[in-house]
């Protein structure tokens, strides 16, 4: 298949059916175009990266069954990340139990909370939470300074970021110092609280 054939079909995955972009996953809506670019010049099969779409595109169709969009989606080689935060707990139940029956996830990390929305006010005013915008700040800082970073090949990593300034890495090293490299990038970046690797090694 055309490259730029593969890469409207990807845009086609990605953006239908249309939704209004909720803070957890407007990111994602803003910055598609380049994660969706960075696929197509990866060393991965056309295959693997179509599955890859078909995947997320089973998750927001659950979300759009479900009438909400309260998680956001970063994946690799079928190793799904999932992050958000809900306020109804039966909604998130239903979320998790409907995510786990998707085939072809080799790996899924769950990284979802459920917290009412009383408790969500009272920590977002401690400052205990990230707004909208300042995790969009973290999220674009994170990804420049890897593609900043000499030895770091970035079109091979993903990164997400949640609402407790937790930083999630994914994809793939080409070897143990790009990756020791990468980590402490992404870990050493101001505004980082905690750093969750699900990146691997593999020439």
């Amino acid at each position: 298949m055309p490259r730029l054939a593969l890469l409207a079909l990807i845009l086609g995955l990605a953006l239908w059916p249309p939704a209004p972009p909720a803070r957890a996953q407007l990111l994602d809506f803003l910055t598609a175009p380049k994660t969706l670019f960075d696929r197509l010049i990866e060393a991965r099969s056309t295959s693997d990266i179509l599955e890859d779409n078909r995947i997320v595109a089973e998750v927001n169709g659950i979300m759009i069954d479900l009438g909400t969009i309260k998680a956001s989606t970063e994946i690799y080689e079928q190793r799904l990340l999932i992050t958000g935060m809900f306020n109804d707990r039966k909604l998130y139940d239903k979320f998790l139990a409907d995510v786990k029956k998707i085939t072809g996830v080799k790996k899924l990390y769950w990284h979802v909370t459920h917290m009412t929305e009383k408790e969500q006010e009272r920590r977002e005013e401690k400052k205990e939470l990230l707004q909208w915008v300042d995790a969009v700040s973290l999220d674009v800082s994170v990804g420049l300074n890897l593609v900043g970073t000499l030895s770091i090949a970035d079109v091979n990593f993903r990164v997400a970021v949640d609402a407790y300034s937790n930083v999630y890495l994914m994809g793939r090293a080409r070897s143990q110092p790009e990756m020791d490299k990468a980590i402490k990038v992404s870990r050493e970046t101001e505004g980082v609280k905690k750093l969750y690797n699900y990146a691997i090694v593999r020439p």
